[in-house]
Parts: structure tokens; sequence; C-alpha cells
């Protein structure tokens, strides 16, 4: 049986410095991302395309979603099969390119790095990679590659009898 899910986002452009957009370089890309019961986004465009670098860009949030969904869907996979994971960290990098007015993705390689405990399957914990990524709804729903290029790390003593 198939669930849906919604999800409400709602984004306000606050970049209008008095003339509106009657000028490409006449307006910021500046904007705000609400979703209920959260913080308050600070967002704008990539710094290549007139943005502010010290706020989000859809871009940056992409491969953030793409990161961060494999990683959750990971700890659920490693839970699974048994594999105790005491850290995780990704450092992903996602390749867009342009043509003309418009662009796309091509690519983003995700980078984890997954401390498990001695007495965990490291064979288990790489396999959990490839569940994470068939489960992950955002890996699923974009029409690039995502690639997961894990490094498992075995942290000494705790189960090993160290």
């Amino acid at each position: 049986m198939t669930h849906q899910h919604h999800y409400r986002v709602d984004v306000e452009w606050t970049g209008n410095l008095g003339s509106g957009t009657d000028g490409y370089r006449n307006y910021s890309r500046d904007h705000e991302i609400r979703i209920a019961g959260k913080p308050v986004l600070a967002g704008s465009s990539d710094p290549a395309f007139r943005g502010d670098a010290a706020r989000h860009n859809p871009e940056d949030m992409l491969v953030t979603a793409l990161s961060t969904c494999h990683m959750l869907s990971y700890l659920h996979m490693a839970t699974v099969a048994g594999v105790v994971v005491t850290a995780y960290a990704d450092a992903a990098e996602g390749t867009m390119a342009t043509e003309g007015n418009g662009g796309r993705f091509v690519e983003v390689v995700l980078h984890p790095t997954v401390t498990i405990i001695a007495a965990s399957d490291p064979a288990k914990a790489a396999a959990a990679h490839d569940d994470a990524h068939h489960a992950c709804f955002i890996a699923n729903s974009v029409n690039f590659p995502v690639r997961c290029e894990p490094r498992i790390v075995v942290e000494p003593g705790i189960g090993s009898g160290e």
C-alpha cells in the first residue's frame, strides 16, 4: 500500500532593494525559508549567481539533503545488520554543470566515515551503505548519479576485549 507524506515549505523573497527586478544587478537574491515549528533559514543564490555566500543556497541544500538522507538510512540499515555505529561524518560533494541560462547536477559523491565498535563486522558495515542508498528517499528522487565512497573505521577497545 502506498502512503503519501506531505511537506510544506514557505519561501519569501526578501531581496527587493527598492526597484524590484528592473535590472539583473538591481536586486538581491536573499530569501527566507520557513517550515512550521523550525528555525528560519536564510537563503540566497550561489555567489556565482550574485548570491550571498553567508546564506544557504539551493545547491548546497540539495547536496545536504542527499547526505543526511543517506546517513539516516545508513544508521537504520546498520542497526538492522547488527552493526554498532559510534560516529558518522560525511564530506559530500556535488557537481553541477551550467550552460546558457540552464544547468543541472551531474553527480553527487558521498564520502562518509563511519566508526563502528570492534565487535561489529566491517563487511556488514560497508554493505549497509548499499542498502541505505536504495532506501534513501532523496537519492531515489533525483535524475543524476549519487555515489557513495565510504570509509569504515573500527574503534579499538569497545567489544574487542582490549
